[in-house]
């Protein structure tokens, strides 16, 4: 009863959901009208914003700073627009000569493919002719004769022309037609300037009630999130605005050089069309190349053109762009096409310009907001999964190539025994999970073995890197828990090898620490990295399984020559913990002098103290990490007692 009541809740959630998608689509289509002009309004705040904190800065009130800032942006906008008038203007009176020459070198092209083609079908015509000869015609058996004409028939009358003429338009039909198309954009940007303000004279009122919509639970984390945001979102339109403005500038200048006519506005429209993600370019250099080919009567214009767009937008791109952004801009590069698809159908060119601005503003509220996460996974750049996740997932798809991958990439910042606690580790506990609900196939139990063991295959050569903070300073889970991406780290520097020298002969044998596997499913893939980490520190391990030590008559069989330390080893405890205390005291009738370590990860027995009691074992370690030390401190302390036996 519980699982279909639980299948229905999730069905009318998931249709809820749909439903809601739906409303909101539907509605941003409808109101595209009302919405489009409160976007760039709440788009332009976000760049004035700083503007307007740098004139507060110079002792101008709230008020005055807000109105200075929307003058000199207003100012902007209608001196780029009339300057593009202008230069429309100037180019639609040359339009018919650039036609004429367009046209000379289509109708050459034309010539010279048609000409071929034609040639080549005549040819074809020819040779088909050859074999075959037509009936003479009806006409020709008769005599060749013209038929008669039909009596009464009277020849066809030429059509009378016919003109039409429109009467002259009044004076308001005239201004009309010529306000008309200025009177949309002018009341588009007066609702955007007059939002703008509005918005930015009320900036904190407008956070804390977005804020009050989002939850109080966590107001100090709320507010700081929202302030990040804010500044974030600022800095990246302001330097995309400012990388924009650049191209174009750099863009009018060669074209200028170059000798293509008005080269003010293809620069401007190179501005506006660069927002338009990765064909914007492209699309802005179409209308250049063309009159550049009508302006010259060979080809070198507007190849020149041609290569300037195509050597700026890959400098812009390659080198500029992520020397202002970083590595990334936090979005994915199928999200960015998805988004700039689906916002240009629905808003059209506005929506098409818009559409990476829009959808880093949703990604940014996927990270902060809980409710909004979605976003984030699906519109960032960052991966899905963690590390753990990845590491897990990848055994499971029989992807060793992609599992050898990361953990490079992860070692580069991380030392092998942290690798191995807080991602390789937390994966086979995964796995165990999977293994004890019995969901797991041969086949992909067979990939969990086998990839693990080429992983530790791989890194056994591995050149060790200083380890970062303890886990205890990242959380209960380790540093990779949270992870989504690789965290920034000064570059590691290699650790300082422990000379295998300062321990006692009998500790660097083969069999001194003896990895004893606990009875779990994947408890001898976390000893044999035991036996790595220790083999790397110069103590000398070897690795049995489960079986030797799981009854009297085994474990007097497992031979203990030189064993001076024995640990068992848990990636988790199935059940009780009746079987590890029995298992210790076997080990102890066994072997009473060695030291035992019982190693529990990635999870300890906490305050479980009553547990540690009933064991009974020497020391108890939550980390591989933790293991290898305590080893390495019982080696040491065997290498100081010889040294002080010796001296006395």
């Amino acid at each position: 009863m519980r699982s279909g009541a639980s299948n229905d809740t999730n069905g009318v959630a998931g249709l809820t959901t749909l439903i809601s998608a739906v409303v909101i689509v539907v509605t941003l289509s409808i109101a595209r009208d009302v919405l489009i002009p409160i976007t760039l309004a709440v788009l332009l705040s976000f760049v004035l914003a700083p503007l307007v904190h740098l004139l507060r800065r110079a002792w101008l009130g709230r008020v005055p700073a807000v109105l200075v800032a929307v003058l000199l942006a207003l100012s902007v906008i209608l001196g780029a627009g009339g300057l593009i008038g202008a230069e429309v203007a100037n180019l639609s009176g040359d339009i018919p000569l650039y036609a004429s020459t367009i046209q000379q070198k289509v109708e050459v092209v034309q010539g010279v493919t048609i000409g071929r083609l034609s040639s080549l079908v005549d040819r074809m015509a020819s040779q088909i002719d050859r074999g075959y000869r037509p009936l003479p015609s009806v006409g020709a058996a008769a005599g060749g004769r013209a038929a008669p004409a039909v009596p009464g028939a009277t020849p066809a009358t030429k059509p009378m022309a016919v003109e039409v003429h429109q009467p002259a338009p009044s004076p308001t039909e005239l201004a009309q037609r010529v306000l008309a198309p200025i009177l949309s954009p002018l009341a588009t940007t007066g609702i955007v300037v007059v939002v703008a303000i509005f918005i930015l004279l009320r900036q904190e009122d407008l956070r804390d009630r977005l804020i009050r919509l989002l939850g109080t639970g966590d107001l100090h984390r709320t507010m700081m999130a929202m302030d990040e945001a804010g500044h974030r979102l600022s800095r990246y339109f302001l330097t995309l605005l400012a990388l924009n403005t650049a191209f174009g500038c750099v863009i009018a200048l060669g074209l200028t050089v170059i000798g293509v006519p008005n080269p003010v506005l293809w620069g401007l429209c190179t501005i506006l069309m660069r927002f338009v993600p990765y064909i914007g370019s492209l699309l802005s250099a179409v209308l250049p190349v063309t009159l550049a080919a009508a302006v010259d009567p060979g080809r070198s214009m507007a190849l020149w053109t041609a290569a300037l767009f195509i050597v700026g937008e890959g400098l812009m791109g390659q080198v500029v762009e992520p020397m202002a952004y970083g590595s990334s801009t936090g979005l994915s590069p199928l999200s960015v096409v998805v988004a700039a698809i689906f916002w240009g159908w629905l808003w059209g060119p506005v929506g098409l310009i818009l559409s990476m601005p829009l959808t880093l503003c949703l990604v940014i509220a996927g990270r902060h907001a809980g409710r909004l996460k979605f976003l984030d996974v699906l519109l960032g750049d960052g991966p899905a999964l963690t590390p753990v996740e990845s590491f897990y997932n990848c055994l499971l798809a029989g992807h060793l190539d992609e599992v050898q991958d990361d953990a490079e990439r992860l070692l580069k910042a991380c030392s092998l025994a942290s690798y191995y606690d807080d991602v390789a580790v937390p994966g086979l506990r995964l796995a165990a999970v999977d293994l004890e609900r019995e969901v797991l196939t041969d086949s992909q139990k067979l990939r969990i073995v086998d990839g693990v063991g080429e992983l530790l295959d791989e890194l056994s050569d591995h050149k060790d890197i200083d380890p970062l903070p303890p886990p205890a300073a990242a959380g209960p889970a380790g540093p990779f828990s949270d992870w989504t991406e690789l965290p920034e780290h000064p570059a590691p520097t290699a650790a300082e090898p422990i000379a295998p020298e300062i321990f006692p002969p009998a500790w660097r044998e083969a069999s001194t620490v003896l990895c004893v596997a606990g009875r779990g499913p994947v408890d001898e893939l976390a000893s044999a990295m035991l036996v790595q980490l220790l083999g790397r520190q110069g103590l000398g391990a070897r690795a049995v399984p489960h079986a030797t030590a799981s009854s009297k008559a085994f474990i007097a069989a497992l031979d203990i020559t030189g064993v001076r330390m024995i640990c068992l080893t848990y990636v988790g405890i199935a059940g009780t913990s009746s079987h590890l205390r029995y298992t210790v005291r076997r080990i102890r009738a066994r072997h009473p002098t060695a030291v035992i370590l019982i190693g529990f990860w990635p999870t300890g027995l906490g305050g479980e103290d009553r547990m540690r009691t009933a064991v009974g074992a020497d020391f108890y370690a939550v980390s591989l990490h933790e293991a290898v030390v305590t080893c390495m401190a019982q080696a040491g302390g065997a290498a100081e007692s010889s040294r002080s036996r010796q001296g006395v």
